[in-house]
C-alpha cells in the first residue's frame, strides 16, 4: 500500500558555497523555503530581474557530461547534485539562489548540501506530495547501456544500477541497489563521489576545463585505484551512479515510485526516461513555463 506523504520545504535558508569544477568560478548557493506546489525553482542572482529557472524535465538541455537547465537566456550547470540532495531529504518546495551559473562540485557528492539542508531543517506542509506509481515496465537504451523503470518491489522507490567498464578499467564491475529514503540516503548515498579516469582528466584540462580541480577534489583512477585519493565505500562509484539517478529523476516534479534498474546509463537517457514517464501522466503537474 502506497500511502500520500505531505509536502515538505525548508525551515529556514541554508548556504553552500564552493567553486564550479568545470568553470573554476566561485559560487554561493542559498537554498530558501518555498511554499506548497512551487517544486524546485533556481534562481540566478547574478543576472538581470533574477531570472527563475524550474527544476524539470521540460527545461533540461542536453549538455555532455552534467545535467543543466535553461529558461530563455539564463541556465544552471551540474544541478545533478544538487537535485540528489534535496530529492534524498523529501524536500520538494526550495527555491536555489545561485550567483553563478555552475553549481559548486565541493568534494563531487550531495555530503556538503545534504549537510547544510539537514542543519536548516525541513518544515512539513500541508499539501499532499504528487506521486505516481509505475504500473508497467519501460526500457530506454541498448544492449550497451539502458535505463528501465519497472512496477514498484517495496512501498519506496528502488535505483538499482550495474556499473561495467569492461576488464581492463581499473574501476571494477559494481552493482547497487538502495531505496530512496531520507536515512538511506544521507548514510549510503550523499557522500559517493564523482569519479573519472587520469586520462579523462587530463583531456579537460588540456580543453581548459577543471584546471582548478585537484586530486582531493573527486576521485581519478589511475591504473592502481585512486590518486592521491582513497574510497569512502569499496562500492563508491556504482553508489555515485545511483545518486545521479536520483537527481536526474528528481526532474519529474513529483515522486516516482518504481524499482528503477539502468545499466551504464548516463544524464541522457536518464532524463529520457523522465520525459517518458511523465508525459501522460495526469498525477504529475504541467510544466512550469519560464519566468
Amino acid at each position: 500500500m502506497f500511502t500520500a506523504r505531505k509536502q515538505r520545504t525548508l525551515s529556514r535558508t541554508a548556504v553552500v558555497e564552493g567553486f564550479g569544477y568545470w568553470s573554476g568560478r566561485d559560487v554561493r548557493l542559498e537554498f530558501r523555503p518555498a511554499e506548497s506546489g512551487a517544486g524546485i525553482v533556481f534562481v540566478r542572482s547574478d543576472l538581470a530581474g533574477c531570472p527563475r529557472i524550474p527544476a524539470d524535465a521540460a527545461h533540461r538541455v542536453e549538455v555532455p557530461r552534467r545535467t543543466t537547465l535553461q529558461c530563455g537566456e539564463a541556465r544552471v550547470d551540474m544541478v545533478e547534485h544538487v537535485m540528489a540532495a534535496l530529492r534524498g531529504l523529501q524536500i520538494d518546495n526550495c527555491e536555489v539562489w545561485a550567483d553563478e551559473a555552475e553549481m559548486p562540485g565541493c568534494d563531487g557528492s550531495s555530503l556538503p548540501f545534504v549537510r547544510a539542508l539537514s542543519k536548516a531543517g525541513i518544515a512539513v506542509q500541508a499539501a499532499d506530495r504528487r506521486r505516481r506509481t509505475i504500473d508497467r515496465s519501460i526500457r530506454l537504451g541498448d544492449e550497451k547501456s539502458w535505463v528501465e523503470a519497472r512496477p514498484p518491489i517495496g512501498p519506496a522507490p528502488v535505483v538499482e544500477y550495474h556499473l561495467d567498464y569492461g576488464p581492463a578499467s581499473p574501476i571494477g564491475s559494481q552493482v547497487g541497489r538502495f531505496a530512496i529514503l531520507p536515512d538511506v540516503f544521507r548514510g549510503e548515498l550523499a557522500s559517493a563521489r564523482t569519479f573519472m579516469l587520469q586520462e579523462e582528466a587530463a583531456w579537460l584540462r588540456s580543453q581548459g576545463l577543471g584546471r582548478r580541480v585537484t586530486y582531493g577534489d573527486l576521485l581519478i583512477f589511475g591504473p592502481g585505484g585512486p590518486i592521491e585519493n582513497s574510497l569512502r565505500f569499496g562500492d563508491e562509484c556504482v553508489r555515485h551512479k545511483i545518486l545521479d539517478l536520483i537527481g536526474d529523476l528528481a526532474l519529474a516534479g513529483c515522486d516516482l515510485v518504481g524499482h528503477f534498474v539502468a545499466y551504464r546509463s548516463g544524464h541522457r537517457l536518464n532524463a529520457e526516461l523522465v520525459r517518458r514517464l511523465v508525459a501522460t501522466n495526469q498525477c504529475v503537474r504541467q510544466f512550469r513555463r519560464c519566468a
